[in-house]
Order: C-alpha cells, then sequence, then structure tokens
C-alpha cells in the first residue's frame, strides 16, 4: 500500500483531532481584513477558505499565490500555509507584505518561516511522507473551518465513509477528467484536479461549474468523468451528459468529495503502473536556489 494511500486513509481521523481541540485565534482573527496565501495545494486552500470566512461574516477575505501577492494592499493578518515550512515564494512574499500580524501554518515547525512570523500554528500530526500532499491541506482546512465555528461531526462522519465506501465511478474507465465547484467548493475542484496530474500524469481540468460552459465543455465526450463539487448549477449536469461524458455530483461535504477524488487519481496511478508517492518532475517542497 502506498504512502499516499495510508494518508488518505488517516483524514477524518486527523479532521476528528482538530475538532476536539480549541483553535488558535490568529488563524480565524475575527473582524480583521485577512491575506491567506500559499503555493500549489496550498493556495487552492487558501481559495477555499477566503470564501468561506468572507460567508461567514468574520471580515474581509482575500487569496493569493505565494509569487503572486498583492504587495499595494495592507492587512490586518496574514496566514502563509505551507506543508514544509520551506517554499521559497512564501519565505520570499511574507516580508514584503504589509500585514501587522503574520502567521503561518505547517507541518514543520522551526523552519526559515518561523523568524518571519509572529505566530506558528503547528498540525505535525498531519504531515506526510508522500510527495503528493493530501492530509495536510485537507486537515488544514478542517482546522480554519473549526475556527470559523463550524460543527464538523457531519464532515467527519461523510469523511469515514469516503475512504471505504465504494468510489462513486470507476475511473480507470476515462481518459478525461473534470472537476467542477462553486463557492469555496472551487479550490478543492481545482485540487482535485491537481491531484490527479500529479498522482496519475492524467489529462485533468478545473473550473468554476457556471463558467464551464464558456468554453472548455467543448472538449467533454464518452472518455470524460466531470465530476461537480457541491450542488451543481440547474441544467448543467444534462448538458455535460448530453456531451457524452459521464457526470458525478454528491450531496456529501465537498471537503468529503475530495477525499474520494484522492482516492481516483491513487486508483488511475495504480492502473497505469505509476507511484503515486513519487510523482514525476515533482520535490515535496519548492526551494528554489537564489
Amino acid at each position: 500500500m502506498s504512502a499516499t494511500t495510508i494518508e488518505i486513509q488517516s483524514q477524518p481521523a486527523l479532521w476528528q483531532q482538530v475538532a476536539s481541540n480549541p483553535v488558535p485565534a490568529e488563524l480565524s482573527a475575527h473582524g480583521r481584513r485577512m491575506l491567506v496565501i500559499g503555493c500549489g495545494t496550498s493556495a487552492f486552500v487558501a481559495m477555499a477558505y477566503a470564501a468561506l470566512r468572507e460567508q461567514a461574516g468574520y471580515g474581509e477575505t482575500d487569496w493569493a499565490y505565494g509569487s503572486e501577492v498583492p504587495l499595494t494592499r495592507r492587512y490586518d493578518t496574514v496566514i502563509a500555509l505551507t506543508r514544509s515550512g520551506t517554499t521559497t515564494e512564501i519565505v520570499d512574499a511574507l516580508p514584503q507584505i504589509d500585514a501587522e500580524t503574520k502567521v503561518v501554518l505547517t507541518a514543520v515547525g522551526g523552519g526559515p518561516l518561523s523568524a518571519l512570523v509572529d505566530h506558528e500554528v503547528l498540525i505535525d500530526f498531519a504531515d506526510e511522507a508522500s510527495v503528493v500532499q493530501t492530509r495536510f491541506p485537507t486537515t488544514s482546512l478542517a482546522l480554519l473551518r473549526h475556527g470559523l465555528g463550524e460543527d464538523l461531526t457531519r464532515v467527519v462522519a461523510e469523511g469515514e465513509r469516503a475512504v471505504t465506501d465504494e468510489l462513486p465511478v470507476e475511473p480507470t474507465a476515462f481518459e478525461h477528467f473534470v472537476y467542477l465547484g462553486t463557492s469555496w467548493s472551487i479550490g478543492l475542484a481545482y485540487e482535485a484536479a491537481l491531484k490527479m496530474r500529479e498522482a496519475a500524469q492524467a489529462w485533468s481540468e478545473s473550473y468554476p461549474a457556471m463558467d464551464y460552459r464558456h468554453g472548455p465543455i467543448a472538449v467533454a465526450g464518452p472518455n470524460s468523468l466531470v465530476w461537480m463539487f457541491g450542488t451543481p448549477p440547474p441544467g448543467l449536469v444534462a448538458q455535460v451528459q448530453a456531451t457524452g461524458a459521464t457526470v458525478v455530483t454528491s450531496d456529501i461535504d465537498p471537503l468529503a468529495q475530495l477525499v474520494q477524488a484522492q482516492r481516483c487519481a491513487v486508483a488511475v496511478a495504480d492502473a497505469r503502473g505509476l507511484d503515486p508517492d513519487q510523482p514525476r518532475g515533482l520535490t515535496r517542497s519548492v526551494v528554489l536556489a537564489r
């Protein structure tokens, strides 16, 4: 069994762990203007959390890639998401951001970011052996959602089923994978597509659900799997099915859906004889030469 698979299976227990403990106040920063940054997977978590935080009434929230931070704006709080705590773009960006309070949420403490922030929030129990991230990002988002006052009981229960129940579709039957989301689940759709590219070297795309009809649907066909996170917009399922594509929808929490999508990526990787723990061209952390 791959490390990626073991780490996927561990996620619901980790979500329960964060749901059972207090959340550092600096993470939610109620009423403060916030920027959340990350790279790759962490950027998609930042995207999802920014939408959730504003919807919860906690304050104006932006998100950005670490390489594309808005340097002309001022924030009360900036949160950097990084599994390794060593990502070059984050290390370079933090000193340039005008923010009163700087926080890093990481799985590895004491790294180069520690000296650049006011608070280091460590979830080392969610660290990973695999290069492909699964449990660190989802546990980070579970922690952040808990900090917004969400009751994670249903999320944990649905996550437990997501790691044991039969997958909603046989993913190895497809060559083309599309993930769609709305609101905060757009970030999770982007992350699901990334997992399929990383682990399985497969053709995958991701879009806001309403925007899919504005061009991308043109390449959907019988070999396509179109997976919708959250509630599909009216009429979209039928329109996608008319292309011959297979559509997956669900009423479970999008975080649990992401677990299913992770499992699909590993299944496709296994079918192609690939090692999901060691994806081609990738390393655990992007650390650039100076």
